[in-house]
């Protein structure tokens, strides 16, 4: 499916630039996890017309329901893949996502989305999971992005923290270049996982609860409660859904720390990308998630039209 602008994010950001991107008469999707910083907010009571306040779930909702209803396609998916297909000046983004059907996460199916310009309103974030050893070995032997550092693991045996597809897209990863991948669920049994994985030969599946990360000035092994160990040489955290470092560090995108650096049209260096709200750091405020995501809107017009000019 072929877009004008593809928008990664649902909460106020992606909202708003898709708000004013679909009144510019352009083609616009929204693709979301369904998962979102704001519908943890019990109350909001500081944001503009809202004398009694409103909950974060109830302004979340509102929105999307906004958006449905000028139009825009606004889907609920698990983003898995990411990549530039066409360099500029005509620029195309493909996006890989998995929907999962109600009820039956076995019974999930895959589909590319494509877009001349890219909006990423994910929010940021980065889950690490309360397990001894996890912090005390970030940048020894954990990390956060295969990516970006599955490629000093080559021919190593490594291992996946995490569940569903997330843990799925980062394993499948790891499994071009690694001896071996093993995903750790840390006691639960995914049937996502199992459907991927269970007659793969390079990756394998491991129930046990985690006790601990260990290693010396590198990651050696995970221990698990039941006082077993598995060796490996590189542990890869993917715990829920992907976040806006996930995705620049798929394009090539400078970041600062873990948020995604852009101008004052919300532009990231690379052409026809623009990232707002909480993915860019700063405030993490609705109200300046809002005005991000109309400059975000905005300026993925203009670039639209440009490219349509040429």
């Amino acid at each position: 499916m072929n877009y004008d602008i593809l928008i990664i994010g649902a909460g106020p950001a992606g909202i708003s630039a898709a708000l004013y991107a679909k009144r510019a008469n352009l083609n616009v999707a929204v693709i979301y996890s369904g998962e979102s910083q704001l519908q943890k907010a019990h109350k909001i009571d500081n944001y503009y017309g809202f004398k009694d306040g409103i909950t974060g779930p109830d302004l979340y909702e509102a929105g999307i329901e906004q958006a449905k209803n000028l139009g825009i396609e606004v889907i609920r998916a698990e983003v898995t893949g990411l990549s530039m297909d066409a360099p500029p000046p005509k620029t195309l983004y493909t996006v890989t996502a998995k929907t999962a059907h109600e009820g039956n996460p076995e019974n999930s199916g895959e589909q590319t989305f494509s877009g001349s310009a890219l909006i990423i309103a994910t929010g940021n974030k980065k889950l690490r999971p309360s397990i001894p050893g996890i912090a005390e070995f970030e940048g020894k032997g954990v990390s956060y992005c295969a990516v970006c550092d599955g490629f000093f693991y080559r021919g190593k045996d490594v291992c996946v923290i995490g569940d569903g597809t997330y843990a799925v897209s980062e394993a499948e990863h790891l499994s071009h270049m690694a001896k071996s991948v093993t995903v750790l669920t840390d006691g639960k049994d995914d049937s996502i996982l199992r459907q991927a994985f269970d007659s793969s030969e390079k990756v394998k599946i491991q129930n046990l609860k985690i006790a601990q990360v260990k290693g010396d000035a590198l990651v050696s092994a995970v221990e698990f409660a039941d006082g077993t160990a598995l060796e490996c040489s590189g542990i890869f955290v993917a715990l829920g859904s992907a976040g806006a470092a996930d995705f620049a560090k798929k394009l090539g995108l400078l970041l600062d720390g873990d948020s995604i650096k852009v101008d004052d049209k919300m532009q990231t260096n690379a052409p026809g990308v623009y990232s707002a709200g909480n993915a860019t750091g700063g405030l993490l405020q609705v109200c300046k998630a809002v005005y991000e995501g109309g400059v975000a809107g905005l300026s993925a017009v203009n670039y639209i039209r440009e490219l349509k000019k040429a």
